[in-house]
């Protein structure tokens, strides 16, 4: 079962929600996909952890075979090639490495390299596997990277696959969940938690997955939070207050699931409930 955690911002306990699922999991695979930030191995602690570089193709121009004929540059609708002082540039950044630039060049003059955006780490903490995905400093598209993350993370072939999620409800977020067979969205009772958890259950909706609601840090209900899941029929799978233990076991960098039983038992009751709603 392949479960994938996310919300439609930052600091909502996401990452504590995934880990935690997956500590209590037994036997599981961990995939942090939120490849600008991987914050899932400060607590994971992985062992024996090996990387993998993660690359995309960009084009390299030979200019003694470049006739100036400005093909590639006219095919490229990412804007992503010029022509400056008679030969091509490239603006890796905004590339898309679809290898059009190669086909059309009647000259031969445009080949491909590697271009590094990232690596792979795997690890192990206990019994569970842990996979990492983090991009390149400076690089603009996560989505490769999660790919690799993604597809390594499957190959563990364990029962029990948690997927931690990028924030937010972009191009990013939809590579992690379209592979998954239930979504957990964790959300904060505020008005900020409240309008992005709203963008991300759109997604969620429009892909078809079934969905459940984790509401964090809940020390009372929140009205417009509330009408919103009753009106969409979406089940609340769990509400966890504000405990200032769980901050301080967090802050140590340590697993709840770990350190404090009834939070495992928590976590293992919520892995249950998921499992129930995916066979119904």
């Amino acid at each position: 079962m392949k479960i994938a955690v996310l919300s439609g911002k930052g600091g909502t306990g996401k990452t504590f929600v995934a880990v935690n699922l997956a500590v209590a999991a037994g036997k599981a695979t961990y995939i942090d996909c939120d490849v600008e930030e991987p914050n899932g191995r400060l607590f994971l602690k992985p062992q024996e952890v090996t990387n993998r570089d993660v690359f995309t193709k960009i084009p390299a121009f030979h200019a003694e075979s470049c006739t100036g004929c400005r093909k590639c540059v006219d095919f490229c609708r990412f804007n992503a090639l010029v022509f400056i002082k008679g030969k091509p540039m490239v603006f890796s950044e905004v590339c898309h490495s679809c290898g059009g630039c190669t086909l059309v060049c009647p000259s031969g003059a445009v080949q491909e390299e590697n271009h590094k955006i990232g690596m792979v780490s795997v690890g192990n903490h206990k019994d569970v596997c842990v996979v990492t995905g983090e991009m390149a400093m400076g690089e603009v598209s996560a989505v490769p990277v999660i790919q690799a993350a993604m597809d390594t993370g499957m190959q563990m072939e364990n029962e029990n696959v948690i997927i931690d999620c990028p924030p937010g409800s972009g191009c990013s977020v939809m590579e992690c969940i379209t592979k998954s067979d239930y979504c957990i969205l964790v959300a904060e009772p505020t008005a900020f938690g409240f309008h992005n958890v709203q963008m991300v259950y759109e997604l969620v909706r429009l892909l078809g997955k079934p969905c459940g609601l984790v509401i964090n840090k809940e020390d009372v209900p929140y009205a417009p939070l509330q009408a919103f899941y009753q009106q969409e029929g979406i089940n609340v799978l769990l509400r966890l207050p504000f405990s200032e233990k769980l901050a301080q076991i967090g802050a140590k960098g340590e697993i709840a699931s770990e350190q404090a039983g009834e939070t495992k038992a928590t976590f293992q009751n919520l892995l249950d409930t998921v499992k129930k709603e995916v066979e119904a």
